[in-house]
């Protein structure tokens, strides 16, 4: 479909996650809101880790999810976000090369450690992210490769990166060079929580400078909350202001809003939830693999689908499985 270097290049948090299995009392006695991120400090969160149960280290940050996913694909997926070099900031990088993405971003020889996230998953599959940020947030607009912004068919922004300036301005000038290029701009909205920070700052970046959206139910409702206050209202107001919205609504599949169109896919089958760690992420994932091939948003959606329900039935966030005739059995 595109002639490019890359299929996605992905920006955003570049994070290590640290996984454990709790009960929803734990979640409870320590005030943590169910299905949420929030930003913590070093402190704070290891005294949360401290607490808890036995953990699995794992590499990941939404967009470095994605572009695993897009990688384990077949896609040729890059990039974008900031580690400390320290052990984990080199674990990260390790282990975002190994699923065949490229990462050149150089790291930070001193300042805050890399990031982490610890991510606690309730038996029902639901997690709670307590996220310190460290060094990606550290991310500048002189870490971008312009080459690669303008070398990939779309670039990827993932809006958990929308807090620090630095960052944003990163955003700005990544969206600015890849339509100079000619190229595509998505954006996740990532949390509802980061919408209600920067309800204002993202609508208006969406209306300028995004072609293609991502968003959850709570996401993209948290945005229009001022339009009627249901998904279908919220869904009725960004229509036309993109070129492409895909919302995902959990169990009940996923909606794909054109300007003359609105495509509703179902969800594919799941036959236990374990583990609900970048759902999104991998919905995303398989959107823009297929959307990058060529195939229409109906089987772009349906891959989403797929991806999605294979992530949320294994524990972390990339998969662990091949993938790769996912992508040509939504062609048959």
């Amino acid at each position: 479909m595109f002639d490019s270097a890359f299929d996605v290049l992905g920006i955003g948090n570049a994070i290590v996650d640290v996984l454990v299995q709790t009960e929803d009392e734990f979640l409870t006695d320590n005030n943590l809101a169910k299905g949420t991120m929030a930003l913590v400090s070093a402190d704070d969160q290891r005294v949360l880790y401290d607490k808890s149960g036995q953990a699995i280290e794992s590499s990941g940050g939404s967009a470095a999810n994605t572009l695993a996913g897009i990688a384990a694909l077949g896609g040729r997926a890059a990039f974008a976000g900031k580690v400390k070099d320290d052990q984990l900031g080199r674990v990260f990088q390790h282990d975002i090369r190994a699923a065949g993405v490229t990462y050149t971003t150089s790291t930070a020889a001193d300042g805050d450690p890399t990031a982490t996230c610890l991510v606690l998953i309730t038996p029902d599959g639901e997690r709670t992210m307590q996220t310190y940020l460290g060094a990606c947030v550290t991310f500048a607009p002189a870490d971008l490769d312009l080459e690669q912004v303008q070398g990939a068919s779309v670039t990827y922004l993932e809006g958990y990166l929308w807090d620090p300036d630095a960052a944003r301005e990163a955003f700005f000038k990544a969206a600015e060079a890849a339509h100079a290029a000619g190229r595509k701009v998505a954006l996740s909205l990532s949390d509802p929580f980061c919408v209600d920070r920067h309800r204002a700052g993202f609508r208006d970046f969406i209306a300028e400078h995004v072609d293609i959206l991502f968003a959850n139910e709570d996401e993209i409702m948290s945005l229009y909350q001022d339009q009627g206050g249901s998904f279908e209202d919220a869904a009725a107001a960004i229509q036309g202001k993109v070129e492409v919205a895909a919302l995902t609504r959990s169990e009940k599949g996923s909606v794909v809003v054109t300007a003359d169109d609105m495509i509703s896919v179902p969800a594919a089958t799941v036959e236990h939830v374990i583990d609900s760690t970048g759902a999104g992420d991998a919905y995303a994932a398989g959107f823009l693999a297929a959307y990058t091939q060529g195939h229409d948003l109906k089987a772009a959606a349906i891959l989403g689908g797929l991806m999605a329900a294979l992530i949320i039935q294994q524990i972390g966030a990339r998969p662990t499985a091949s993938v790769q005739h996912l992508l040509s059995d939504i062609a048959n």
